[in-house]
């Protein structure tokens, strides 16, 4: 049997022997390797060593036959030089850190960067400035006969040698008559001329107050006064109440050393790694010094053998614990450049669910480019995190409540800001959440009942063909348009073509996965759709919040290729959204807390490795300024199509009724300006069926996609008082109608 720790034993013997030696012999190598080829029971053979090679000798009475079971054969022969890499291969192997810090290299966080710092001294000035004649003056007059009194105290001790006293006391005490003396003599000789400084002070002081009583210009009174008295009030001041109070209340975080880390990660329950630094050996290796990584520290571990990242992960809350840090401002990666025990520490001075509201980076552009990547929020080093949508489908999916919608209207918001795209919008929960995108939609549902699940449905057949239409109109075009058969930028801008991007968003796709007259067949199309449509330009977003196998068949969930999860319940629906064995791995979406984390998850595909993101929020006000942004452009572009323009056919018919003709019926010529309570009161009456029960609220959210903004409306009460509610302009409303008239008659 080989065995290839035998030599370190050996050598161990060896060692122990040398010690026993009195006189010191030296002890031959090579002869004590070749002596393992005898009894593991005896010493080390001391005849001279009849030949060079290092392979062991052999015995005269040994036996071929036996050799597997008598003597042990050596695994590593012994090298004259240690083998590996030269100095020069180890010098090119090595990370050569930037030279210029990542901050200063990307303008959007040096911009943050000054920002931050232009808007905390901004703040401080600010604070203080309007806290002096409230609070600092005030303190400084109440303080200020303190001040006299302890100036004059001071003088007075100042003039008496006061400070002397204790030593003077002291040799007294000790009956050392010399220098007592010595001392006597020398305060005598200061309190004297300090005395007669006094005076002269006390002298130069009254004149100048009578100068400035009698003689002085009543600016130069009002001055000396106010000088004085905060003056006095500064000296008055006790020492633990200082007069200014703090702007900005720092929050101390402890620096991450190695010590400390080295203990948190031994408390885990890794036990290769507890064992390690129990023994005080090296268990865990800093591949790189410990350093400041945007708002946190960043630490690179080389962990013992055996230990990978996916062990670390799956125990962060302990180390969290064992760093005495929010588990959120814990987080570990690996490094892909590297093998796959060296991890990433991020320790960060905040929790990341404490961020706040995340600004998506659209949210004030004019225009966007779908070919390009999509901002899609942060990580948790605040590095901007973005998602590629052209030749891709996203799947998202998560409990509710974790701000699914939102991570959704990011990436329509996004197409939706490129006028070429044609947008396909499903909301299959019947909430609204995208009713804002409304206006800008070729095709657009929004409601659970069987005639809207019909639709989507019948989207997904329609998706189906048009992927078929563009395979066959792709494939006929020239080699030198279209080298590598996908969609780009050229073709999607060629109209003719009718090539351009076109994006499908199916939000709770479960109620339409798992419909039992519809599912099965919209399983199918969909899956179709996303393997062959990317290529095409056909790109599906789809989001849910039930993975399983019946409401998001394993066929689609297989196929998407950038996947964003958020708080799930277990592995199983953490492997549909993520991909199998994620959670084996560490990526794991259900460490994320209920409510507290909601907007964080892992973002898969979009990165080399998955990240976990806080999605960029848009709330619904923001999501119809963005509307009425790509409305325009697609005006100016001519791009708007089907729905937008009231030429979808198949869409689900609500009851036969104009709203904007309703509300023109009911709000007359004479009257300019009207409140929405009082339209809604009239609609009510007008067709109690379909208005009943509306507020002014509704009329509000209803009029909003039309364009049509609520203003402060100025009218008398039914008692007679005068005041001002929300209400819209009659001219805003008839524009509108015209917009629309005229839209309607060019298609």
């Amino acid at each position: 049997m080989n065995r290839p720790d035998d030599e370190n034993e050996l050598f161990n013997r060896l060692e122990a022997e040398m010690d026993a030696d009195p006189q010191g012999e030296v002890v031959d190598l090579g002869k004590a390797r070749s002596a393992r080829g005898g009894s593991a029971d005896a010493g080390p053979d001391r005849s001279p060593d009849p030949g060079t090679d290092s392979r062991p000798t052999e015995s005269a009475d040994w036996d071929p036959e036996q050799s597997d079971d008598s003597r042990p054969i050596l695994v590593d022969r012994a090298e004259p030089t240690p083998s590996g890499p030269g100095l020069i291969d180890r010098i090119k192997g090595s990370k050569r850190l930037d030279v210029i810090p990542v901050w200063m290299k990307s303008v959007a966080e040096f911009a943050d960067g000054v920002k931050w710092l232009a808007g905390h001294a901004w703040h401080t000035v600010a604070f203080h400035a309007v806290r002096v004649p409230m609070l600092y003056v005030p303190k400084l007059i109440w303080r200020s006969p303190r001040g006299l009194a302890n100036g004059l105290g001071r003088i007075g001790r100042w003039a008496v040698d006061a400070e002397g006293e204790p030593l003077r006391q002291a040799e007294a005490r000790r009956e050392n008559s010399e220098l007592y003396l010595k001392l006597s003599k020398q305060r005598d000789r200061r309190v004297r001329l300090r005395m007669l400084l006094t005076i002269l002070g006390a002298v130069f002081a009254l004149g100048l107050g009578l100068f400035l009583v009698y003689g002085a210009q009543p600016l130069t009174q009002a001055v000396a006064a106010t000088v004085g008295v905060l003056g006095l009030g500064v000296l008055g001041a006790p020492a633990d109440a200082p007069l200014a109070t703090r702007a900005v209340i720092k929050t101390e975080v402890q620096k991450l050393t190695s010590d400390i880390v080295v203990k948190a990660m031994a408390s885990i329950g890794i036990g290769q790694i507890a064992s390690a630094v129990a023994k005080g050996l090296d268990g865990i290796k800093f591949a790189s010094p410990i350093t400041r990584e945007g708002p946190g520290w960043r630490a690179d571990i080389d962990l013992p053998l055996g230990v990978t990242v996916a062990d670390v992960a799956d125990r962060r809350a302990r180390l969290a614990s064992g760093l005495r840090r929010p588990l959120g401002c814990v987080w570990v990666d690996a490094d892909p450049n590297e093998h796959e025990g060296r991890l990433i520490l991020w320790v960060g001075d905040r929790d990341l669910s404490k961020t706040g509201k995340v600004k998506w980076q659209l949210a004030d552009a004019k225009r966007h480019d779908i070919f390009k990547r999509n901002p899609f929020g942060i990580d948790p080093r605040g590095r901007d995190q973005s998602v590629p949508m052209i030749q891709h489908n996203v799947l998202v999916g998560s409990l509710p409540g974790q701000g699914k919608t939102s991570a959704v209207r990011v990436l329509a918001c996004g197409a939706a800001l490129d006028p070429s795209v044609e947008l396909w919008l499903h909301e299959n929960k019947g909430t609204g959440d995208l009713d804002a995108l409304e206006c800008v939609s070729h095709r657009f549902v929004s409601g659970i009942d069987d005639d809207s699940i019909k639709y989507a449905a019948d989207s997904l057949k329609l998706l189906r063909e048009e992927v078929m239409r563009r395979a066959k109109a792709i494939k006929m075009l020239p080699r030198d348009l279209c080298p590598d058969k996908r969609i780009t930028r050229q073709i999607a801008d060629k109209r003719s073509l009718k090539l351009w991007p076109l994006l499908a968003v199916f939000d709770e796709c479960q109620n339409l996965f798992a419909h039992p007259k519809y599912g099965k067949q919209a399983g199918e199309d969909a899956e179709f759709v996303i393997k062959l449509g990317r290529a095409l330009g056909v790109m599906l977003i789809l989001a849910t919040q039930r993975p399983d196998k019946d409401s998001l068949p394993t066929g689609i969930s297989g196929n998407v290729s950038i996947r964003y999860c958020l708080k799930v319940a277990g592995q199983i629906e953490n492997d549909m959204i993520l991909g199998t064995s994620s959670y084996k791995n560490g990526v794991r979406a259900t460490q994320f807390r209920p409510e507290i984390d909601a907007g964080n998850g892992y973002l898969a595909g979009a990165t080399t490795l998955p990240v976990v993101v806080r999605a960029a929020y848009l709330d619904t006000s923001d999501t119809e300024k963005i509307a009425q942004r790509a409305l325009a452009l697609r005006k100016a572009a001519g791009t708007l199509s089907g729905y937008a323009l009231g030429q979808d056919t198949d869409a689900v018919k609500g009851p036969s009724y104009d709203l904007l003709a309703d509300v023109a019926a009911v709000v007359p010529t004479t009257e300019e300006r009207v409140w929405n309570e009082r339209i809604a009161a009239r609609l009510a009456e007008l067709r109690p069926e379909v208005y009943g029960g509306w507020k002014g609220e509704n009329v509000t959210s209803a009029l909003k996609p039309h364009g049509i903004k609520t203003t402060g409306v100025a009218g008398m009460t039914d008692d007679g008082d005068r005041t001002t509610r929300r209400g819209i302009v009659r001219a805003d409303l008839t524009k509108a109608i015209a917009e629309r008239d005229e839209n309607r008659g060019a298609a």
